[in-house]
């Protein structure tokens, strides 16, 4: 249960808005915020544009707030501040379990599902070194690296972020573990309430673990494992990359080496990762977004420009010539129309 109540800055008719729109049929992160910015308001979009219906929120929020959870919106006191700051911060998140969680630094623990017990404790012993140095725990929730995290961080915070709904457990054998962390921990979900978890959700999952957090440890990751996109998603948002050296000749450390190789920071114990974050961050830097309108012709100058074939945003700002803030404008009228997909690296196509 909360350790208090949900104190919202938004309106509320604006909150119930972003959550419609973020619920609705071809909207993603992406082009939830891009909507926002384009209409100025959810309330705006939702006048304009085909979204989730008000009846159907209220039954995923009655159904929600059932077992204890509620919605966190972008916006709201208690959304997370270091996922906010993330370019594809999820919209809404159902949440079940301690929301003060979430204004306490945190780290992130993933590794292998199939992992050694030696890979397990040694887990459990970060998880707890780090939790009793004032650290939350994020993690999946998976098999192995992930439930030894999870198992050890209780006492001191875990957050588990799951690819279904937060009512949906899997892996089935993790069911006594997610019912003790919607107790004493958090879980978080960026699905829709009853959804179960699909191949194409654990990405997206992967980006809000590393979003929650200062830094990312892995354990055990083998070359082409989950671990290895939340690691790339880590560094994309800018967090710190801790990695477990293993044996060469281990399978389960092949994805974990080449990263050291690559630059990750090489860790023996928790001093390796508390000393690194300890130094003081580097200050700020302003964010000046453009918002104007897209002089005419520059739709035109844009569709010429796409193709079936992803192509870099910058590209576009590059070869048409026109501002950013137009390219911007375009992309998110061909996304409400359904004729743009976007891929990962901030690349765009037309369907």
């Amino acid at each position: 249960m909360f350790d208090g109540p949900l104190h919202p800055e938004l309106d509320p008719a604006e909150r119930r808005a972003r959550i419609r729109l973020a619920r609705s049929a071809r909207i993603g992160p992406a082009t939830f915020h891009e909507a926002l910015a384009h209409f100025g308001s959810a309330r705006a979009a939702c006048a304009r544009l085909a979204t989730c219906s008000e009846a159907d929120v209220e039954r995923e929020a009655g159904r929600l707030t059932a077992l204890g959870g509620c919605f966190l919106v972008a916006g709201d006191a208690h959304y997370p501040a270091a996922l906010a700051a993330i370019a594809d911060a999820p919209p809404v998140l159902s949440a079940i379990g301690n929301l003060t969680l979430l204004t306490r630094p945190t780290l992130a623990l993933v590794g292998a599902r199939e992992a050694s017990l030696a890979g397990r404790r040694f887990a459990a012993d970060l998880a707890t070194t780090l939790g009793q140095a004032g650290f939350v725990i994020a993690s999946g929730l998976a098999r192995g690296i992930d439930a030894a995290a999870h198992e050890a961080a209780l006492a001191t915070g875990t957050v588990a972020v799951l690819a279904g709904g937060v009512d949906q457990v899997y892996p089935p054998q993790n069911a006594a573990l997610h019912e003790r962390i919607a107790r004493q921990g958090l879980i978080l979900s960026e699905s829709a309430f009853g959804l179960p978890p699909v191949a194409r959700a654990f990405p997206r999952r992967n980006r809000i673990v590393s979003g929650l957090a200062a830094g990312v440890i892995l354990i055990e990751a083998a070359a082409r494992s989950g671990s290895l996109i939340t690691a790339q998603r880590a560094a994309e948002q800018g967090r710190e990359v801790f990695v477990v050296p293993g044996s060469p000749m281990d399978p389960r450390y092949a994805g974990s080496n080449t990263l050291i190789r690559d630059g990750a920071i090489l860790i023996r114990d928790a001093n390796d990762i508390l000393g690194v974050l300890q130094r003081p961050a580097a200050p700020a830097q302003p964010i000046d977004i453009e918002r104007q309108k897209p002089p005419e012709g520059d739709r035109a100058t844009i569709l010429e420009a796409l193709g079936s074939s992803p192509t870099a945003v910058d590209e576009l700002v590059r070869r048409c010539q026109v501002s950013a803030a137009s390219v911007a404008e375009v992309l998110l009228a061909l996304e409400l129309e359904g004729r743009l997909e976007r891929h990962r690296g901030n690349r765009v196509s037309l369907i």
